[in-house]
């Protein structure tokens, strides 16, 4: 087909669209002699065109009407929603005080308030032991003999010889025919002889083995016969009436452990009983790896129910440091950091707060707030500074329910 034909078919086509678009759509024609087409082309098609066109008018007038009233309906309904003057309607909860710092808890080691390892002060052979495991002794008692028989024949002859040196002294004092010279010689001897014997009788007394201090006997480690040191270790003695227990505690506690503050210590061994104690002693120094530092407590164990290496539950009480504690869901963040809505004679009052500790029923803040304050922790996702409030469950507060923001 020719070129020529088919423009003629498609200007065809299209002028046949226009003209029933025209005829169809009163609005149309306005349309196209907006465009520039001419009137005249446009009254052609339609009949009545000048009634089209205010019946247009009037139609674009009612949207316009209906927009308007649209707007204003939206309007009203924002106020509805909180816009304007009304009040938004929110759950409050007031504000407690919590305390942190307050409790020191930790766990520590038990050993007797004294402990001795008993070894021989001299080599030799166990003779006899005289004690056993468990056994109860003060200091002074006879532990073990070593064998002694060299030493008492050496302290029998530190005695003889001393007798015989006394008796030459004194003859040679009475006698009138010794010289001066030889009569000191004399007491001279006499004073040798004196510690010789006072050195046989303590070699003879270092074979036994007794007990340095009051306690309870250990298991014993030697048997008769055998042939013994003086570092070999005979048996492990406890004065057990008290224990030392060594914890640590964190290094904000510094400053408020003091020695002869009261103390409370739960053995694993022994739940549910509590043991009361004092601090003892608190180290000079912080560990610098942990941050921490020692204290020792005296617990008494006047039952003897604990031994030495027991782990023990410590636990300290101090006045500690009061904070306001509000509910987790009244905290909010914005670009400044944390806060509260406080709500002030139903107003809401934006108020800084800065998180101390964070507990699953509470956090404690640092704040401007006191106990019995009222902060908003249900509903905040209207509230604006200096708003008006409606407090949930007050007379006359609306019944809808609040969200949880």
């Amino acid at each position: 087909m020719p070129l020529w034909k088919q423009l003629a078919i498609s200007l065809a086509v299209l002028f046949v669209g226009l003209c029933s678009l025209v005829y169809f759509s009163p609005g149309a024609g306005q349309t196209l002699i907006s465009m520039g087409v001419p009137a005249s082309a446009v009254a052609l098609v339609s009949s009545a065109p000048d009634s089209e066109g205010q019946g247009q008018r009037g139609q674009e007038q009612g949207g316009q009407q209906a927009q308007s009233g649209g707007g204003q309906g939206g309007q009203g309904q924002g106020n509805r929603r909180g816009g304007g003057n009304q009040a938004i309607l929110v759950a409050t909860q007031p504000v407690a005080m919590g305390v942190v710092n307050d409790r020191l808890n930790a766990i520590g080691d038990g050993e007797a308030i004294e402990a001795v390892t008993v070894m021989p002060q001299t080599s030799g052979t166990v003779a006899e032991i005289l004690v056993s495991s468990g056994q109860k002794v003060t200091k002074g008692d006879v532990i073990a003999r070593l064998d002694r028989e060299e030493q008492v024949i050496l302290r029998d002859q530190a005695a003889v010889a001393l007798r015989s040196a006394v008796e030459k002294a004194e003859s040679y004092r009475n006698l009138q025919s010794f010289s001066r010279l030889d009569v000191l010689d004399a007491q001279i001897a006499e004073e040798q002889a004196q510690l010789q014997l006072t050195t046989a009788e303590l070699n003879l007394k270092r074979r036994d083995i007794v007990a340095p201090i009051d306690g309870v006997i250990g298991i014993v480690g030697v048997s008769v016969g055998d042939n013994v040191t003086n570092t070999t270790a005979i048996v492990s003695l406890d004065n057990r009436s008290q224990l030392l227990v060594d914890f640590w505690a964190p290094e904000r506690f510094v400053a408020a452990v003091r020695p002869g503050m009261p103390v409370e210590a739960n053995s694993v061994s022994r739940p549910g009983q509590v043991f009361q104690g004092t601090v003892e002693a608190v180290d000079s120094r912080v560990d610098q790896a942990s941050r921490t530092i020692r204290i020792r407590a005296k617990i008494d164990n006047p039952e003897d129910v604990l031994r030495a290496g027991m782990s023990f539950a410590v636990a300290m009480r101090f006045p500690g440091d009061s904070y306001a504690a509000v509910n987790p869901l009244a905290v909010q963040w914005d670009g400044e950091g944390s806060f509260v809505w406080q709500i002030v004679d139903n107003k809401s009052v934006k108020t800084r707060v800065r998180i101390v500790q964070r507990n699953s029923d509470q956090i404690l803040v640092e704040a401007s707030l006191d106990e019995g304050d009222i902060v908003a922790v249900e509903g905040l996702q209207r509230v604006r500074e200096g708003g008006t409030v409606e407090i949930a469950g007050e007379a006359g507060a609306d019944s809808e329910e609040v969200a949880v923001r």
